[in-house]
Parts: C-alpha cells; sequence; structure tokens
C-alpha cells in the first residue's frame, strides 16, 4: 500500500505518517471484511471463477493471504522500527510494560480498579461456558491459568472482551513526563498487568491479544424483501456477528493458545495473522488529536470560496448569470449548505429533490431539508439505504425525514443509487426555474475537507429538465426520455464513455489530435480497459490518473506504449471522478459519480455531467495537468503491476498537485 510507504516519507509530519499507517490498516480491515469475505461465500456457493483473472477463489485467497501477511508485517514494521522511536524523541512515548516505574504503576493499577475492572465481564470457559461468539473487530484477551475456580474446578482457559467504550490508548497525566511531553499507555498493557484482580485465587500464566474480523456485507435479497428499510434495519443487528473471516494474535502467544483459538474460530492457518503491536492499528490514530503538536501535523487551511459566492450572496441571482464550480476540500462546501437553506426560506422555492448516499449521522444537509420540509416545501429525498458501513445512519436519516414530511424513497431494488443530485424548483415571473447541483462526491461536510470532489451549481434549462427527469424515474420507476446533455448509469454511461473513447480513435486515425485524460477512483471495467488499448495501439496518448484499483497494464509493447497510468497518495483522498476528451479540438470535459467498474457503470444510477463553459473547462483542464505533473505525490503504474514513485530529477521543480491548489484555492493558516 502507498499509505504504509508514504509512513515512512520524512516530508510527510510525524503524526500525519502515523495517521496514513493508521489508514492502511483500517482500509485492510475492509478488504477483509467485504472482498475476502466475498471470495469465501463464492468458494461455498461452489463458483470456481473469478470473471477477470480466470483463478479459482481458492487460489485468489491463497495470493491474497501470502501479500496480506508481507502487508501486516510491513505495517508492525514501520510502527515499531520507525513511527514510535521517531515519536519518542519529539517527547511522545508509547510507554511498554518495562517502562513504567512505580509512580506509572500506582497510577495505572488504580486507573485499572476504577475506570476498567468494573466494566470487564471475564468468562472462564468451560460446558456452562463455551467460547463466546465475538463482536467483529473487538479487543479480546486470552487468558490461561493454573488453581481451581471458587467450585473447586480447573479452568484452564478465559476469555475476556474489552468494551468499545474503553479507550485504547490512555494518556498518563502531565506531572508524570516534562513539560511539552506526552505519555502514553495502551488499553492492553493496563489488562495484561492487572488480569490478576479479576481472576480472584488463580494463578494468570499468559494473557494475550486478539481479534476477530467478521463477514461485514449484508445479506439482502432484494427480490424477496417487500420493505428495504425494516429488512436493512433488521440485518445491521447481525453485522458484526457474521462469518469470521480473519484472527489476530499476539506476536508472543503460545502455539497451542493459537491453535485453541483457530479451532474456536473455525479458522484456517493462512487466515491466521500473529502480530508485534496491537491487534487494532487504528487505534493509534487518538494520539493525533490529543497531541497539541502543530509541527507534527499539516498546516492547517481555511477553505475558499469562488470569487463572488461570498456567504451573503443570493445564491439564485448568481446562477441566472453563471455556474460555479467547486473545487473540495480546497473550495468550501458551505455554498452547497448555504443553497439549501435559502431554498428552505425562499417562498418562491417550491420543491427541493436530492439522492443522498453517505451524509454522516448528523448532517447539516438533512437538517436543512427538515427545515424546508417544514416550511411547506415539497421535499422528495432518495436515499440509499445500502451504502456500505453507513446503513444505520442512513436509516436514521430516512425516520427523520420522513417524521419531517418529506417524501423518502429508498432508490432501485438491484441498482444502487450512487449519483449525486440536488434539484431546486424556483417560480420566477410566473415560469418554473430549474436550479441543479451535479458532485463527483457525497453530501458530507466532513469528508468534504478531506475529499477532493467537483461540484457544479447550473441554472442550465437542459440539465435542470435531465435531472427532474432522472428524479422521476427514481421515484415513478418509468421510463425517461432520451437526455439532453447527462450521460447516466445504467442506461448509456457505459456506451458513451465508449464512443468518446472510439471518437479519439477516429481522430487519431484521421490525423487530428486525439488524447484522452481520465481521472478517477478505479479502473476494472474490461470493455474500458479494451477500448483504451485500441486507442494506444492507434497513437491516441492515453493519461489516466487512478487513486485506486487498476488492473489495466501500461506499457506494453504493441499493446498500451501510450498509455501512463499514476494514482496521487497525499494529505486528501483523490476522489473526482474527470474525463477529457480532445476530440479534434473540440475539447469535451466531464466529472461525474461513477468510477470505471462494472458496478458502477452497469448495476448502479450515477450521472456524468459536461462542464461546458469555456471558463471552467479551462480550469479543470489545469487542474489535471497540474496532476499529471505531480513529482513529489506521483506513483507509476509499470506492466509489472507494480508502482513506483514518481522520480524527480536534480534540478526539476518541486511539484506537488494538492499543495498548488491549495495555495490557489484556500488561505493556509
Amino acid at each position: 500500500m502507498a499509505r504504509i510507504t508514504t509512513s515512512l516519507d520524512p516530508s510527510v509530519p510525524l503524526l500525519e505518517r502515523l495517521n496514513y499507517l493508521c489508514i492502511s490498516s483500517t482500509n485492510l480491515d475492509e478488504f477483509f471484511e467485504v472482498r475476502v469475505a466475498g471470495l469465501i461465500q463464492q468458494i461455498e456457493i461452489g463458483d470456481p471463477y473469478l470473471e477477470a483473472d480466470q483463478i479459482s477463489a481458492q487460489e485468489a485467497l491463497r495470493l491474497i493471504s501470502a501479500r496480506a501477511h508481507e502487508l501486516v508485517d510491513e505495517q508492525y514494521s514501520v510502527l515499531n522500527n520507525e513511527l514510535l522511536p521517531l515519536l519518542e524523541q519529539e517527547g511522545i512515548k508509547v510507554l511498554a510494560r518495562p517502562m513504567w516505574n512505580a509512580e506509572h504503576s500506582a497510577w495505572l493499577e488504580q486507573y485499572f480498579r476504577d475506570e476498567i475492572q468494573p466494566i470487564l465481564s471475564p468468562i472462564g470457559l468451560d460446558s456452562s461456558h463455551p467460547f463466546p461468539r465475538l463482536l467483529n473487530k473487538s479487543l479480546n484477551f486470552i487468558v490461561s491459568m493454573d488453581g481451581k475456580d471458587a467450585f473447586g474446578r480447573n479452568i484452564g482457559y478465559a476469555i475476556l472482551q474489552a468494551p468499545r467504550a474503553l479507550p485504547r490508548v490512555i494518556q498518563l497525566p502531565a506531572e508524570f513526563c516534562e513539560p511539552g511531553q506526552y505519555h502514553f499507555v495502551f488499553l492492553s498493557s493496563i489488562i495484561h498487568a492487572f488480569a490478576d484482580d479479576l481472576f480472584f485465587g488463580m494463578k494468570i500464566k499468559g494473557c494475550y491479544q486478539f481479534r476477530v474480523t467478521r463477514n461485514s456485507d449484508l445479506a439482502i435479497d432484494t427480490e424477496e424483501t417487500s420493505d428495504l428499510l425494516a429488512t436493512i434495519a433488521d440485518e445491521l443487528t447481525h453485522r458484526n456477528y457474521g462469518d469470521e473471516v480473519r484472527l489476530e494474535i499476539a506476536h508472543n502467544c503460545p502455539e497451542e493458545m493459537v491453535t485453541f483459538l483457530r479451532d474456536q474460530c473455525a479458522m484456517q492457518q493462512e487466515n491466521v495473522y500473529l502480530v508485534n503491536g496491537p491487534v487494532n492499528l487504528s487505534r493509534l490514530q487518538a494520539l493525533h488529536s490529543i497531541v497539541e503538536r502543530s509541527d507534527l501535523k499539516f498546516k492547517p487551511f481555511t477553505q475558499g470560496r469562488p470569487n463572488g459566492l461570498t456567504s451573503e450572496v443570493e445564491i439564485f441571482g448568481l446562477l441566472k448569470q453563471k455556474d460555479v464550480l467547486l473545487h473540495h476540500p480546497f473550495q468550501s462546501f458551505t455554498p452547497v449548505i448555504d443553497l439549501i437553506k435559502q431554498a428552505a426560506t425562499d417562498p418562491n422555492v417550491l420543491a427541493i429533490k436530492q439522492t443522498l448516499y453517505r451524509t454522516g449521522a448528523i448532517s447539516p444537509i438533512v437538517d436543512a431539508l427538515v427545515s424546508a420540509a417544514h416550511a411547506g416545501k415539497e421535499v422528495t429525498v432518495v436515499i440509499e439505504l445500502r451504502a456500505r458501513f453507513d446503513e444505520a445512519a442512513n436509516v436514521a436519516l430516512a425516520a427523520k425525514l420522513q417524521q419531517a414530511g418529506a417524501h423518502v424513497v429508498y432508490g432501485i431494488v438491484g441498482y444502487k443509487t450512487h449519483a449525486k443530485m440536488l434539484l431546486i424548483l424556483r417560480r420566477e415571473n410566473n415560469k418554473l426555474r430549474r436550479y441543479v447541483h451535479l458532485g463527483t462526491g457525497n453530501y458530507h461536510r466532513n469528508t468534504s475537507r478531506i475529499y477532493t470532489d467537483y461540484g457544479l451549481l447550473t441554472s442550465d434549462k437542459q440539465i435542470g429538465e435531465d435531472v427532474n427527469n432522472l428524479f422521476i424515474q427514481l421515484t415513478s420507476l418509468g421510463k425517461i426520455p432520451k437526455m439532453h446533455k447527462l450521460m447516466h448509469a445504467p442506461f448509456n454511461l457505459h456506451q458513451g464513455l465508449l464512443d468518446k473513447i472510439d471518437r479519439e480513435i477516429a481522430h487519431a486515425e484521421a490525423g487530428k489530435k486525439a488524447h484522452i485524460i481520465i481521472k478517477v477512483n478505479a479502473l476494472v471495467e474490461p470493455e474500458m480497459i479494451n477500448a483504451f488499448y485500441r486507442a494506444s495501439i492507434a497513437g491516441v496518448k492515453v493519461d489516466l490518473i487512478v487513486r485506486g484499483i487498476c488492473t489495466l497494464k501500461p506499457g506494453v509493447p504493441g499493446v498500451s506504449e501510450n498509455i501512463q497510468v499514476r494514482g496521487i497518495i497525499g494529505r486528501f483522498l483523490e476522489h473526482t471522478r474527470v474525463f477529457y476528451f480532445e476530440n479534434g479540438g473540440e475539447v469535451e470535459v466531464w466529472a461525474g459519480s461513477a468510477d470505471l467498474m462494472k458496478r458502477n457503470l452497469l448495476r448502479r444510477v450515477e450521472t456524468c455531467f459536461p462542464i461546458e463553459s469555456k471558463r471552467l473547462q479551462k480550469r479543470v483542464i489545469e487542474d489535471l495537468n497540474l496532476y499529471l505533473a505531480d513529482n513529489t505525490q506521483a506513483w507509476i503504474l509499470s506492466a509489472d503491476g507494480r508502482y513506483q514513485r514518481a522520480e524527480r530529477k536534480e534540478g526539476d521543480e518541486i511539484i506537488s498537485a494538492q499543495t498548488a491548489l491549495l495555495d490557489e484555492l484556500a488561505k493556509i493558516n
């Protein structure tokens, strides 16, 4: 993972490097919870092959296990050999038990008795206390003991689960360290030290942490359910107890105890990971918020706003004059919230329609929609309940909107609604005018500060009609007339992009200008990949900026030597989806919600919208060229499937796309 390598980059502030390492751990968790779990299910139902690779699911699991073990070893090596020593040099220490002095031990023992012990419920294992079904990704301990219990029986093992209410990293009082220093202790270290207090009269031989990762994909038969909301709400109660897919155990746990845990969890050996450190690295993210060291973090910034779009401006009047393009996180997401708030109180606004995929549990967008509904506006919200890991929040938001009187629907059965659309209908001079926001990212204020996304605000008549027709389709399930300007999945987006690639091929063969630049999160759809290969063979220059998975191989002689693939791993998560076609000099620029994956193009509701203003086109093209010139945070994909960091020759200008955009569009504090 590039984020692990970034955690080794000395040019990145130290606490941010720790953050990158934690993110890599979280990403790996989700990979096991969904992708590995899916492969295991594939084996169980007897589906022998993977679609693209034509290798068995069993072989894919074997390859994943080998690489994942390497990756986990690398994560803990970076933590133990690089980051913790560097943090210690800065006065930020995580104290292992051998480092505790008498004062530490006394304070921690009292903390254990006051704050930890009352919450714990150790379970001695016998026939009436079988091995418990452990919560997904919870911190647990297996304890081996000697001696007889209160009833005169020998108890060999006990299980202790640490409730999620307990902090995993505990800060010691300031008096235990020098001014400006920070000392921390892992919860696991405290439990190890004082486990004797939980088993009176027994001798503790060993106490070792472990964690079980479970299948977290919701098993919902959309064809059989009559109430998707109720079905998802019910299924969420089972998510934390799905089938086991991974077992992480402390590296010093004796072999017989590892075997015992593996048997109890019905886990194959290749899915057992022995780790030299906390079993959940992501818990270390707490240090980033606790430690007040601005010199060890990215410089804070204030998001900018486009010229003329101040907090006091009447947005409807501005959009009559021109389109507005927002580029998050460099520019604020607040204008989108302001637009809905203005619509909620504007007596001329009759209706608001919006899609919601991920918004966060507390959302100013939802609050604004509730206000609009209370104000008597016709509010229609299409909520995608199946946004993975956000299902619970979306169920709650749906209930909140319904209580306010909004019309709430849950998209299309079998097709996730992933499009990002907002439509406001306003009466002006006895006519209806439509105002639209279309985005590449979610209506989520928090992620708008850490994800790069575009958002187009427009009053274009034809785009407004297209969006209105899409909402009618989502609510009525009827067919819609031909689109004026938008491409949309699962109908014409896939073929529309293929047609535009074929058009570039035709231009190249006719000796005209031909160039494709595409920036997405993932590229795995076979027909799109084959189209890029055809374009390369025809002489079209193809620049692909892919943040995540890419199964295209660039630089293969005779096939893809005109294709370059790069990814940008920086301060912000690259999330924009942008499509540039030179088109013989008649440039087209598009942005949208879909990645180049089969699920996005053929099994989701997605939108792709044109950037038609020459002024805004120029800006997007400049952004793309900046990403293509990045020699600081760019990773280049080679034909063998490996990424290498972009090389910067001596004397070359240092170019970081994200830093340059911050300098241009935001204010560094």
